[in-house]
């Protein structure tokens, strides 16, 4: 891998924005004409390459977290405070949790919401259940849960997410584009959690895939002896303790049974555009405080559960507020695509960030990269649309970036691109086409 710690060597074409398709949730795609999509791929070029260039390594003098990558140093350090937190939603135009330049480095500690969002159950209590020693605890989560009362009143049209930030950029502006460099992420805590229930996940009655008749999964509730059984109904919690084995950090999943951790955040988002929320269902009026709920990514990206946005992957989002408004959270040590228990391995991280502006380079839907991949993605209400919506991103993709027809395009899509269900439990879901890179000659 990488030095995720330094900006890959960018082209023109590489920072090219593939998203030049008018796109907004539930509503159908604006095809454009290859002509037109060079026009404003033209337009916005020198802009896009001024903004790669400019984004040189960081040589922050900050700070550096103890026992995390020797590589990975930041010029600020955004902690999880209560004062920093927020529950469930992005709200518009909230006090900074901190302000920084463009391309600068940012340390971000999160907190997962289990066990920290139950005004009934101390944290102490919830964790001790599940055998979690007090020093294991994180005081900020306990911070956090202390303030639940208070947040209770406007909090019940939102998510479950425990989100930190905003985080303003200095100089970002709607029509921009931020790229968020991923270049390191750690554990708070060596333990996270995952749920199963009977009708949970994909099994849920709300789920588009439920049909009349359809039984749950044979999943008996079992709460820990300590706690009321109103705290998680009819779910089967599992705590699953994280560490080294043979130079590799795993989940210990059961006996025998280790799984690699692959960290990530679930929730990187920027804040809506005003009036433009999204809502718990496809026909649900949106919250009326103006705060968009964290459960349902959209084009300000959000709770995009993407494992691969991980160390070593650029995620580039359009920025519809001034000062972008970003907020992270919902951190997983490990999920497959689909996550479809509703759940990951949740678990407390920290992770951090290179944030740079694109000036005047407008990007309508998330996108990312890696060094060996472009990730078109889709997000929809329903999945066959959002498998459209990736589809045709691939192809505006390879039109306006590596010259092909629309024809050719479409024709690579069908034999070199893979599809992934990223999410398929979050309400609006997300399908992202990952493109090869290694098989173009500009990238041999």
């Amino acid at each position: 891998m990488r030095d995720p710690s330094r900006r890959r060597n960018t082209t023109p074409t590489q920072w090219t924005n593939p998203l030049i398709i008018r796109w907004e949730l539930g509503m159908s795609t604006k095809h454009w004409s290859s002509a037109s999509r060079r026009s404003v791929l033209a337009a916005g070029l020198a802009a896009t390459f001024a903004a790669g260039a400019a984004a040189a390594p960081a040589q922050a003098s900050a700070g550096q977290r103890g026992g995390g990558s020797k590589r990975a140093r930041w010029h600020h350090h955004l902690k999880s405070t209560p004062d920093k937190l927020h529950w469930g939603g992005f709200p518009i135009g909230w006090a900074p949790g901190l302000t920084m330049r463009s391309g600068q480095t940012v340390r971000v500690d999160t907190l997962s919401h289990q066990g920290f969002t139950n005004p009934a159950v101390h944290p102490r209590d919830y964790f001790g259940a599940f055998g979690v020693k007090p020093h294991e605890i994180l005081d900020d989560g306990i911070g956090f849960w202390e303030t639940l009362p208070e947040r209770q009143a406007t909090n019940r049209q939102y998510g479950g997410h425990v989100l930190t930030g905003p985080i303003y950029v200095e100089g970002a502006e709607p029509g921009d584009t931020v790229a968020i460099d991923i270049l390191d992420i750690d554990t708070r805590v060596p333990y996270g959690f995952n749920n199963t229930a009977p009708t949970g996940g994909v099994m849920a009655t709300f789920y588009p895939g439920w049909r009349e008749g359809d039984v749950g999964l044979d999943i008996p509730a079992e709460i820990p002896p300590g706690l009321p059984a109103g705290v998680w109904p009819d779910v089967r919690t599992h705590l699953y303790r994280t560490g080294m084995y043979r130079g590799e950090e795993v989940v210990f999943f059961a006996d025998g049974i280790r799984i690699p951790t692959q960290k990530f955040m679930g929730i990187i988002a920027v804040a809506s555009p005003a009036g433009e929320f999204i809502g718990n269902t496809e026909n649900a009026p949106p919250p009326a405080t103006g705060v968009q709920n964290s459960t349902p990514p959209g084009k300000f990206g959000g709770n995009m559960d993407v494992r691969d946005l991980n160390v070593g992957t650029t995620l580039y989002l359009p920025v519809f507020q001034p000062g972008a408004q970003i907020f992270v959270g919902d951190p997983h040590s490990c999920q497959g695509d689909g996550e479809v228990s509703g759940t990951a391995v949740e678990h407390s991280l920290s992770g951090t960030f290179r944030i740079t502006v694109m000036k005047n380079v407008e990007t309508e839907l998330p996108w990312a990269e890696t060094d060996d991949h472009w990730m078109m993605m889709g997000i929809h209400w329903d999945l066959d649309r959002a498998m459209r919506i990736a589809v045709e991103k691939t192809v505006d993709f390879l039109v306006t970036t590596q010259g092909l027809t629309v024809p050719k395009a479409y024709s690579f899509a069908s034999i070199a691109v893979n599809y992934h269900n990223a999410e398929v439990v979050d309400r609006t879901q997300v399908v992202t086409g990952y493109i090869p890179k290694n098989v173009f000659k500009s990238r041999r």
